[in-house]
């Protein structure tokens, strides 16, 4: 298929592949990868090494989105990344693009926690012919409308599940349909409508909302594309307890990615913060004074400071105090003894420079702009006309 005849549809479609058409000259391979817009993207650091330290037969292959797979090359075929292949499928065959090939692929294996030994691959059966990348687009053009579709025939059968993404097999046999549901979901029915409504093989994957927000991609609060999409592939649960431990507001829209659940984020620097606060005591522990009772509110853990209040459920006249004055006033008041004053000399531009502000003004699209001063009218004098005697 010529590349002038490619829709705009089909050209999304076949991006999410991580490839892009290209017009070649009726040899093999026509297609070549597109290293912008491929999903789990991988560098392989060891491409233009003359003699790679381990070579293995193992081939990493990328289909649409963020779906991976290994196999094995039987065959010896002298593949490099961007290689369109058939692959071995149950049934029939697959078309996919070879993304990590050579050392890197054991180190690949051993991330996902794939062990070869063990695990039966699939085989790779030979570089796409013409013929094969012809029909591979006509199956990837179907899958909007048959995704489209396949929502009307879940509405009208009233099924507790979305339909998020439809994936036709590379000789267009079969289709594999990702759905997310919160229960068990008796789909038989609907597998009946849709194999004679399309007239091919169907096979139903669940998938969570966490997958499906990498299948879809999007750009995070951070300004970068989304972990789930870019590199991530074993998800970890994440609670609010992460939150907590670093400090963080529990606000939940603050919190919440694009999926609806928790930041994976959140457990990026969870580790450092854990290490950091064993030097901490516990928050429960009060401080004993002769003018009051001291109530810990919050914490700085890099720089080692905890702020403290007299009142135990407000945040008012809150005190910064060392981690070693806090440890201090807990050893003295082990021993029964109660200092004056919590800290002998407070910092007022320490307390100054934390402040707190509305978060209404966090999120104000204008925080950044200049204040400019307000004008003030001036009032006019008006003059009193004289009583008459």
């Amino acid at each position: 298929m010529p590349a002038n005849l490619i829709t705009k549809a089909m050209e999304e479609s076949i991006c999410s592949r991580g490839v892009i058409v290209t017009e070649g000259d009726g040899a093999e391979n026509s297609v070549c990868q597109n290293k912008g817009c491929a999903k789990l993207d991988v560098h392989n650091w060891f491409n233009d090494v003359p003699t790679p330290p381990i070579t293995t037969d193992i081939v990493e292959i990328q289909f649409k989105n963020t779906r991976k797979a290994f196999y094995r090359n039987v065959n010896n075929l002298p593949l490099v990344d961007g290689d369109i292949v058939a692959v071995e499928a149950s049934p029939g065959h697959d078309i996919g693009t070879v993304t990590l090939i050579g050392w890197l692929v054991s180190r690949q294996l051993k991330k996902v926690g794939v062990d070869p030994e063990k695990s039966e691959l699939k085989k790779i059966y030979r570089k796409a012919k013409p013929t094969d990348i012809e029909k591979w687009f006509e199956a990837v053009s179907l899958e909007h409308n048959t995704m489209i579709r396949t929502r009307q025939i879940v509405s009208e059968l009233n099924l507790n599940m979305k339909i998020g993404d439809v994936e036709y097999q590379g000789d267009k046999t079969k289709a594999v349909f990702y759905y997310i549901a919160d229960e068990r979901v008796d789909f038989r029915e609907l597998i009946k409508v849709l194999a004679d409504e399309f007239q091919i093989r169907i096979e139903m994957r669940q998938i969570g909302a966490r997958q499906e927000a990498g299948r879809i991609g999007g750009i995070g609060s951070c300004g970068r594309e989304l972990c789930c999409s870019s590199w991530i592939n074993n998800f970890v649960s994440v609670t609010t307890n992460s939150a907590r431990i670093q400090e963080l507001s529990l606000n939940p829209q603050k919190l919440a990615g694009q999926c609806g659940k928790l930041k994976c984020c959140l457990n990026y620097e969870l580790d450092t913060y854990i290490d950091a606060r064993k030097e901490f005591p516990r928050t429960t522990i009060t401080l004993e004074t002769k003018d009051a009772t001291y109530y810990h509110q919050k914490t700085d853990i890099f720089k080692g400071t905890m702020w403290y209040s007299s009142e135990p459920n407000s945040a008012a006249n809150l005190i910064p105090i060392p981690v070693e004055r806090v440890k201090e006033i807990i050893d003295l008041n082990k021993k029964g003894t109660k200092p004056i004053k919590v800290v002998e000399h407070i910092n007022e531009n320490f307390v100054a420079e934390i402040g707190y502000g509305s978060a209404i003004e966090e999120n104000s699209l204008t925080r950044f702009d200049e204040k400019k001063p307000k004008k003030t009218k001036k009032r006019r004098k008006v003059k009193r006309k004289p009583k008459n005697d």
